[in-house]
């Protein structure tokens, strides 16, 4: 009996990844955490972060396997690539045990500063983990359908696994983007989108107003509140703007609160792509470039207020 025991392989999991340190990691997934849960996604490529705001407000983060020293997906071709819901904050959690306690430490000192630029912000210190020279990693593991995603943790001999439960997936669809029809598109610096809502903001206001256009102001964003009213302008110039397409003006209003809780994914990021399309939705792309060379995105889409035109269109055809 005991030599037919050992001879049975254990089964390979479903997934596996193991990553140096849970720092880029950790990062990235701190830039969706507007909400409670998430929609997972595992692929060949890497496992897609999906976080949704009653439909009006979605952020996507892409762990790239790259982020991985190892990474493998056992499923046969052309099978059902794994997907569940899980808590956000206990993942975050999770990964803060060890590696990411001191960017935890900056990230709620950043907190306190809501609007501070990225150019200071996640720097290591000198006693972070990784200058010490501390090992670590980070294994995370999904056994099966229906199974606790399990993250483990170990450094300096000190193992811990955290089993956390996931959810059958509602399947939400993304909030529609339609590239083929965009309206603008202008790619800057993401400090500089970081420090034009740091103007808007002392106004308290509850919405923002985005322009695009062909003719100056190229890009312009205002807003209005109980203190006042302000509006940051960008020119067409290479210092501020790499890339700058405009087809029509473009004007759309969305709610101050969804497009602020963007802003850690400005900090971290190098550069953000501005796009709109011509049902007035618009996204925000940012670039965040990983210790290593390595490029990751986060990409935030969001539904505006329907203007007063919209309304009147709408009843005109509910007439006819």
């Amino acid at each position: 009996m005991s030599e037919a025991a050992e001879s049975v392989h254990p089964q390979e999991p479903l997934f596996r990844a193991v990553a140096s340190s849970t720092r880029q990691i950790y990062q990235l997934l701190k830039c969706i955490s507007f909400t409670a849960k998430v929609h997972v996604q595992i692929t060949p490529d890497g496992m897609r972060f999906s976080a949704d705001h009653s439909r009006v407000m979605q952020g996507v983060a892409f762990l790239d396997k790259a982020l991985f020293t190892s990474y493998n997906l056992n499923i046969p071709e052309g099978a059902t690539r794994p997907e569940f819901q899980m808590n956000l904050a206990a993942l975050l959690e999770a990964l803060q045990i060890f590696g990411a306690t001191d960017v935890a430490a900056r990230a709620a000192k950043a907190e306190s500063e809501n609007y501070h630029s990225n150019l200071r912000n996640y720097r290591p210190d000198a006693f972070s983990h990784k200058s010490l020279g501390m090992p670590g990693t980070c294994c995370i593991m999904y056994e099966e359908d229906g199974s606790p995603l399990s993250i483990i943790l170990e450094e300096t001999g000190v193992k811990t696994q955290c089993n956390m439960v996931t959810y059958t997936p509602e399947a939400p669809d993304d909030i529609p983007f339609d590239r083929q029809d965009l309206s603008f598109k202008i790619i800057m610096q993401a400090r500089w989108l970081l420090d034009a809502l740091s103007e808007l903001a002392p106004m308290a206001p509850v919405r923002i107003a985005i322009a695009a256009s062909p003719n100056a102001p190229y890009l312009s964003l205002s807003s209005g509140g109980g203190l006042g009213s302000a509006s940051v302008d960008f020119s067409s110039g290479r210092d501020l703007l790499d890339t700058f397409s405009v087809r029509d003006r473009w004007v759309q209003s969305f709610k101050f609160d969804f497009i602020k809780s963007a802003t850690e994914a400005m900090r971290i990021a190098n550069k953000v792509s501005f796009r709109g399309d011509g049902q007035g939705v618009l996204s925000l792309q940012f670039m965040v470039e990983i210790e290593g060379g390595t490029v990751s995105f986060l990409d935030f889409r969001f539904v505006p207020y329907v203007t007063q035109e919209d309304e009147e269109t709408g009843s005109e055809d509910e007439d006819n």
